[in-house]
């Protein structure tokens, strides 16, 4: 059975729930934790009489059950409303940035990395400006020398790129790093393959070739993720726009 055909046997009970606000708002804000019907009132702005009849049927479908005064998620509930919890924000994600997806080439990203797509609803675009011509590669440089560790996918190579990672392995930091086919080319040639054998004796760094060209550049460090991609026809690197995501600093 596809998932066409599930839709269509599941239909009605699919719909009902993205139908209903107060549906889904109920079980979004139990997601995030138990709430008692007051505080219910004041997230959907609703009315008891009718939040009640809802949360009836949430019950009698044992997607959601009571403890004392409050609300809870079973745990099929819990499935169910992580499930469209991540269904919003992938799409509150794929419109937000809707220009940056339109512009590049998406088709040989790996699956993997397009079902986290929703991961970065809170990035922000950065660009080339003006005379900040290389405003993503010292942003990208910036990231790396702030790192505790890094893992990444290259899509190109340059001697800044190259020095820097360097530099942070012999600093003793966690490096694991995919190249494609393309660039593991590049590593071969002076004065990359020179740079590389300088690192072989260093268990911190792992270097993997994948047998095919991944069009996606990516930097994920503990503070800080840098999404750069091929433009629409999928030939060009593009060095001048980024997705940016900075963490939020750990609260002690």
């Amino acid at each position: 059975m596809n998932n066409f055909e599930i839709y269509k046997k599941m239909g009605d009970d699919v719909q009902t729930i993205y139908r209903s606000r107060l549906l889904t708002e109920i079980l979004l804000s139990l997601n995030e934790g138990s709430k008692k019907l007051s505080q219910l009132r004041e997230i959907t702005g609703s009315t008891s009489q009718a939040l009640i009849p809802k949360l009836r049927k949430l019950e009698a479908d044992h997607l959601i059950e009571t403890k004392g005064r409050e609300y809870f998620l079973t745990p099929a509930g819990k499935i169910v409303a992580s499930g469209i919890a991540d269904s919003f924000v992938t799409f509150w994600t794929i419109n937000k940035f809707k220009h940056f997806w339109l512009r590049h080439y998406l088709e040989e990203i790996p699956s993997p990395l397009l079902k986290e797509i929703g991961c970065l609803y809170e990035s922000e675009i950065l660009k080339n400006r003006g005379m900040e011509i290389l405003n993503i590669y010292n942003n990208q440089l910036k990231m790396i020398k702030e790192a505790d560790h890094i893992y990444g996918i290259s899509s190109a190579v340059t001697e800044g790129y190259a020095d820097s990672i360097s530099e942070r392995v012999k600093e003793g930091i966690p490096i694991e790093l995919i190249v494609p086919l393309h660039v593991a080319g590049e590593l071969k040639l002076s004065p990359y393959v020179e740079k590389l054998a300088a690192l072989k004796n260093h268990e911190n760094f792992k270097l993997m070739v994948m047998d095919e060209d991944i069009k996606v550049g990516l930097i994920v460090t503990d503070k800080h993720l840098s999404l750069s991609l091929y433009k629409k026809e999928g030939i060009e690197y593009d060095i001048s726009l980024s997705l940016i995501h900075i963490s939020e600093p750990t609260r002690p």
